[in-house]
């Protein structure tokens, strides 16, 4: 078992790094995510299927852990949903709620990709479409291609300030990314971080004449029954900016939110009646598209964790150039969403915490890998 006081005394720098800012069927689900199991109530209540099975073993484990954790965690809550879109469990531990929208920070990366592979299947964008074609780059950086980007492997410095600035446009932003020295040639080094999804984001405004808040909005959030309180933010704890989007840690939504979201990857873009995207770019999104790249900045590495890192998410297995069931995209704050297609479920970690305290996501990465193998028992895995 973790040793939580060790998690949380992981260095800032990692914290820092996941700031930018976590068996399925094919065919389309009909029932959106809550239909199985009533919310718990906001004042930290759960509900629990079949009292006294193996699922009482899942919420000891919260229970535990956010006890080990003292004040670092005043409170947390999951929900599982299985491949028929039934939330099959929900605990919420302390002051959290299955309705309170935060800043997810790095878990906005799934979310952004499942925007652009719908810009992609409507023709305005391929993987292999290049910085010099669509925003006119030159020199080697206009080989990066939009593959590139969503593996962050465009050889560009990971940050950048601008993407913190509200007073920006996204297009103001990614011209002074545009000026950066590379740091490696594209597809030659992995480096987590927020300027590849800031300039992928904008080869789809100038594809598509849209700002990204209105793809976004239009392609998911809208058709998915979202209020337009969620949507990406500069400053998503604060809930300012909107011309200047961080891509890559910017959305608010709370765990009732992203579940549609979620279940929309889950089941590889068809979801209650939509399609986005395309399969085989779901698929694609669970591979290690340079499996020899040098790895550079990786708060995985940095946890003791082997994962890779597909299209805007995380890879857990051992062959993450063949395919991966489980994939992630956890946050800074420690909000964690993961999939597993192989048993047959999809899970939101959802929490708030306060960047100061260090190993935020070791906490919750650890949390959501000792709380896999028991959701699997539960379901009958």
């Amino acid at each position: 078992m973790t040793n939580v006081v060790r998690v949380l005394g992981l260095s800032l720098g990692v914290v820092m790094l996941w700031a930018c800012g976590g068996g399925s069927s094919d065919s389309d689900a009909g029932t959106p995510p809550d239909a199985g199991v009533s919310d718990a109530g906001t004042d930290g209540g759960s509900t629990v299927p079949d009292a006294g099975t193996q699922w009482d073993a899942v919420g000891a484990l919260m229970e535990a852990r956010v006890a080990d954790a003292g004040l670092s965690v005043p409170g947390l809550g999951l929900a599982v949903y299985d491949a028929q879109d039934r939330k099959v469990y929900e605990h919420m531990v302390g002051d959290f709620a299955p309705d309170r929208r935060v800043a997810v920070a790095s878990s906005s990366k799934m979310v952004a990709g499942a925007v652009l592979f719908e810009v992609i299947r409507q023709g305005h964008l391929t993987l292999d479409s290049t910085t010099g074609e669509v925003l006119g780059w030159t020199g080697d950086k206009a080989n990066i291609t939009l593959r590139h980007l969503l593996s962050f492997t465009s050889g560009m410095q990971n940050e950048h300030l601008c993407t913190l600035r509200a007073d920006y446009t996204l297009a103001d932003c990614v011209a002074i990314i545009a000026t950066t020295p590379q740091v490696a040639p594209p597809g030659t080094r992995f480096d987590y971080g927020s300027t590849h999804l800031q300039v992928a984001a904008r080869m789809a405004e100038v594809k598509t004449g849209k700002r990204w808040n209105d793809l976004f909005r239009e392609t998911l959030a809208a058709p998915l029954g979202l209020p337009p309180e969620v949507t990406y933010f500069t400053a998503p704890r604060k809930a300012e900016g909107t011309s200047n989007p961080l891509i890559a840690g910017g959305l608010r939504t709370s765990m009732n939110e992203y579940a549609p979201l979620l279940a929309l990857v889950f089941h590889r873009g068809s979801y209650a009646g939509l399609e986005r995207g395309t399969p085989e770019l779901f698929d694609a999104q669970t591979r290690e598209p340079f499996p020899d790249v040098t790895i550079g900045n990786s708060p995985v590495k940095d946890l003791g964790r082997a994962y890779r890192y597909g299209l805007t998410a995380w890879l857990h297995c051992d062959t993450p150039a063949d395919g991966c069931d489980i994939i992630s995209s956890p946050g800074a704050f420690g909000w964690t969403p993961w999939m597993d297609r192989e048993a047959g479920y999809y899970a939101v970690l959802g929490m708030q915490l306060d960047r100061s305290n260090e190993g935020v996501v070791g906490f919750s990465v650890d949390l959501s890998v000792e709380l896999q193998p028991l959701i699997r028992a539960a379901l009958g895995h």
